[in-house]
Parts: structure tokens; C-alpha cells; sequence
């Protein structure tokens, strides 16, 4: 299969809004493909590659300024063996060869061939043919119930591998994909509630049980014997990278396990750091920097305990199996009640104690890999600020004709803008067409797909929090920006300054 064929593909998905459409298109692919073409096909729409992260990123392809080629002559099988040697490509001195390589393959692309790649490789392929689409795709190929490809998904974490056991053999193939220790399945997620009373609305009759919520990374920790193995919510390995938490299992009472948790930087005090101090830090194990911190790990659930699945049993039996393998010290703060007040309080409690919040869980709920859904509810602060527009950008995919993307500033003491960062999450379609007229009519330049505006147009947003950041010139960003609504009824002169942003950042 040409390159060309599947630029093609996903150019008509992401030109549609209709689910149906977008499921149609895909499971014609998929069914008139070949095994190996189709495995690539199947990873690179829902933008994944064979090879995992191969260290090419925003700059490398950036610099990239090689000529189009004039016809497409790129197979899929070419970008896979060129994306395999530049995998390989390591160490000392490779700097010049994996340019010169990442150069070879841009020059043998076209130019909508070159801006799929380099979506591709910066992760950024948004057309709507992510995992649920797909798989959705992949059962009307193989005539098969999605829900049979779906779990088979969950429990590999290869939707390739799932393609072609699904179009070979059909159920009986997907049934062979089970739990197996060492082996990562996509970690279950939970969808946002507005409140403690709103989380414990949504869940059964009877009560809940509350996790505290850590502002950690993600970790997915197995044993096997003496094996160990520890992944990241992306299911990357991070095992030589954690020797702290590897030693923390290591001396844990049991002979094979799945666990899944957090991992946290604690201050000397035993308060959470926050995520951004976690990640840079992840890497330190439980060892002291000198600041006395120490990175450890706080478990919630249990997939698996001594030869016994437990990805299909309640939550509460689940719970028993993790008090029996884990410390009580290296479990997570949890509370079960049927009472609003209590529910709020514990809220109250751990989120004055550093944490980021609670997750509301219904007790008799399965471990569903990989899906957000009703059973688990995360419930945390949130804060709203009035923003300037300083530029928008034009949309891709489904926003593509209208401007989308929204660059968002607050004031100085000196009454100018400093950028903290872009979203485009929460707009409407109604919205997207509003503000595609408002900031024509505000613009004052343009530098490629991005538009400057003057500084006029108030918009607020609700964050989950603030970092700090070496990107933008205030040195903050925001961290989960969503567009609420746009404020015509304050001026730019009465957004919100930066001292404002920054007092976010510093609560903790």
C-alpha cells in the first residue's frame, strides 16, 4: 500500500463528523488490505508505530527542509523499515546519521505524505480514527461483536496484533488474548464529576469507595518470581528507570502480582510534590537528591495475586486482595461511605493534605481496561480565569476551515500580555464559527497557520491547575485548559493578571 493511499484515508475520516462515516471508510481499508500492510495501516491512523517512541520530535521534524517529492512512490513498508533503522540508531554520533536518515524519508514523501508523517512522529494525528473508532472499524471488517475486539485490545495494547487475529480467526482468536503477568494492559480511567455529590449521584445505590487522588505518574507494576516490571500509563517500561519502587515490590509477600498505582514525589515535609516535579524525578527511585525528597509508590487496585485474575471481580474483592499483598503505608488513603457530607469532608481532607483530589469508585465494578466510564468518578478542584486571546490557529480534521486553536495570555504589572499556553477544548461547533469571524476581524499578522490578533478578546477558561514551564515567558502554563465561554462583558484591561496565575501555581 502506497503512503499516498493512506494519507488519503485519513484525510476522508477527519473530513467527516459522522462516526458512521468514519467506521465505514476504515473497515473498507481494512478489509481489501494484506496482513502486513494492514498492521501498518491499522498503527499509523490510530498513530502508533510498530517501533514505539523512536525519540523524533517536534524540532528534528521541523528542521526537515528538504523538497517534496513531485509523485507518491512511498510504500508502508518503506516507512517501516526506515522508521526501524531509525530506531536503531542510538547513542554517541547519532545525531547526524538520524537526520540524514529522517531527511532520506521526507525527501521520498510528498508534501501531504511529509505532513502525515510528521503528525505521526510528533504524535500529533488527530482525524478522528483514534482507538474507539477503530476498534469499532476492525469488528465490522472481521464481522465480529466490538466488544470481543475491544477487550482483546485491553489486554494486549496491540490493536495490529488484534486486526489480524480478528480478520484471521475470528472470536475464537480474541478469546485467546487473556491477563498475563509481564505483560501491560491499558489501565482503566475514570470520567470527571463536577462534585462529591455529583460522583456519588452517578454511581448504584449503597456506598462508594473514594481514593484519594495523587498527582503522580501512572505506574502498572508486575511480578513474576523474580521478574519485575514496571510501566507507565502509556504502558512504556520504566523498570531500570524506578529502582526504588522495583526494590518496594521485590519485598512484597507474594509470588506473582499486578498492581496498579501511583508513583509520587514526596517533600521532606511528606507532602505530594506536584506531577511536573514527579516526572523529572522518576527517575531517582527512592534516593535523596539532597533536598530530602523521595519517590515512592501508593497502590489502589490489583489485577492479579498469586495465580488468580481478578480483572473481572468486583472492586471490593479486588481491595481485599491488594490489603493482603501490599503494606497498608503503600496503599492509597481510601474512604467508604453513602453519606454526601462524609464524601465531602474526605475531599476536603485530602485535598488539603496536598493530594489533587478523590476518584469515586462503585464498588461491584470490574476492572475495565482502558475504558472511561460511570464506575470510577474523579472529582478535583478546579479554577476559572478570564484570559486574553493573543492568536488562534486554523483548525485540522473536522475544524478544518475555521480558526480553532486558542493562544492564551494574562496581564503583567506593566498592562502587557504574557502567553500561557493554547486549547482548543470545550469549543462548540456554534463557538468554533463565532470565533473564526471575531478574530478575522481582530488580525493583525499571520505566520503560517497561525493568525495574531490584537489583544482584545476576553475568554474564560477552567484549568486544573498551573506548572511551571521553561516554554512561555511568564514562566507558568496552564494544565488543562477548556474554553467556558467568551466574556464580552470585560475588557482585555480586566483579565486576569499573571501574579494571579502564579498564586494557582504556588497553592501547594
Amino acid at each position: 500500500m502506497l503512503l499516498q493511499e493512506l494519507v488519503t484515508v485519513s484525510d476522508a475520516i477527519g473530513a467527516t463528523r459522522a462516526r458512521t462515516r468514519k467506521v465505514a471508510t476504515l473497515a473498507d481499508m481494512i478489509r481489501r488490505l494484506g496482513p502486513g500492510d494492514r498492521a501498518l495501516a491499522v498503527a499509523y491512523l490510530t498513530g502508533a508505530t510498530p517501533q514505539g517512541r523512536i525519540g523524533i520530535g517536534y524540532a528534528a521534524t521541523r528542521d526537515v527542509t528538504t523538497d517534496a517529492a513531485a509523485r507518491p512512490s512511498l510504500l508502508l513498508t518503506d516507512v517501516d523499515a526506515m522508521l526501524s533503522a531509525l530506531a536503531r540508531m542510538t547513542g554517541d554520533g547519532s545525531r547526524r546519521g538520524r537526520d540524514e536518515l529522517l531527511g532520506e524519508l521526507f525527501a521520498r514523501a510528498t508534501g501531504p505524505e511529509q505532513a502525515f508523517l510528521r503528525r505521526l512522529l510528533i504524535g500529533e494525528l488527530r482525524h478522528g480514527a483514534l482507538d474507539g473508532v477503530m476498534v469499532a472499524a476492525v469488528a465490522a471488517a472481521a464481522d465480529v461483536d466490538p466488544a470481543a475486539v475491544r477487550r482483546a485490545y485491553m489486554l494486549s495494547d496491540d490493536l495490529a496484533e488484534v486486526t489480524t487475529a480478528a480478520l484471521g480467526s475470528g472470536v475464537d482468536a480474541l478469546a485467546g488474548f487473556t491477563l498475563q503477568v509481564m505483560r501491560p494492559v491499558q489501565p482503566m480511567l475514570a470520567s470527571t464529576a463536577a462534585d462529591a455529590a455529583a460522583a456519588l449521584a452517578a454511581g448504584r445505590s449503597g456506598p462508594v469507595i473514594a481514593d484519594a487522588k495523587i498527582d503522580g505518574a501512572r505506574v502498572q507494576v508486575h511480578r513474576d518470581g523474580d521478574r519485575l516490571a514496571v510501566f507507565t500509563r502509556s504502558l512504556r517500561d520504566i523498570t531500570a528507570e524506578v529502582p526504588g519502587i522495583v526494590a518496594a515490590v521485590r519485598a512484597l509477600p507474594v509470588d506473582a502480582v499486578i498492581l496498579d498505582g501511583e508513583a509520587v514525589s514526596l517533600r521532606d515535609d511528606g507532602r505530594p510534590e506536584t506531577f511536573q516535579v514527579t516526572m523529572q524525578r522518576l527517575g531517582d527511585g527512592s534516593a535523596g537528591d539532597g533536598g530530602g525528597h523521595v519517590t515512592v509508590v501508593r497502590f489502589f487496585d490489583c489485577l492479579h495475586h498469586d495465580g488468580v485474575d481478578l480483572i473481572d471481580e468486583p472492586l471490593r474483592r479486588r481491595l481485599t486482595a491488594l490489603d493482603a499483598a501490599v503494606p497498608a503505608d503503600a496503599v492509597v488513603e481510601r474512604c467508604e461511605t453513602d453519606d454526601p457530607g462524609a464524601l465531602e469532608a474526605f475531599f476536603d481532607r485530602v485535598v488539603a493534605t496536598g493530594f489533587e483530589g478523590m476518584v469515586v469508585k462503585d464498588p461491584a465494578s470490574p476492572y475495565e481496561a482502558g475504558r472511561r466510564g460511570a464506575a470510577w468518578r474523579k472529582v478535583k478542584p478546579s479554577w476559572t480565569l478570564d484570559l486574553v486571546v493573543l492568536a488562534v490557529e486554523w483548525g485540522s480534521g473536522r475544524r478544518r476551515g475555521w480558526l480553532s486553536n486558542i493562544h492564551l495570555g494574562a496581564r503583567d504589572s506593566e498592562g502587557r500580555f504574557v502567553m500561557l499556553g493554547k486549547t482548543f477544548k470545550g469549543m462548540t461547533d456554534e463557538m468554533l464559527a463565532w470565533q473564526t469571524e471575531r478574530f478575522l476581524e481582530l488580525e493583525t499578522s499571520r505566520e503560517g497557520h497561525v493568525v495574531h490578533v490584537r489583544p482584545e478578546q476576553v475568554v474564560e477558561v477552567a484549568i486544573d491547575g498551573v506548572q511551571t514551564s521553561t516554554r512561555y515567558p511568564g514562566g507558568v502554563a496552564l494544565r488543562f485548559a477548556r474554553v467556558k465561554r467568551y466574556r464580552d462583558d470585560k475588557t482585555a484591561a480586566q483579565a486576569d493578571t499573571i501574579a494571579t496565575v502564579r498564586a494557582i501555581r504556588d497553592r501547594a
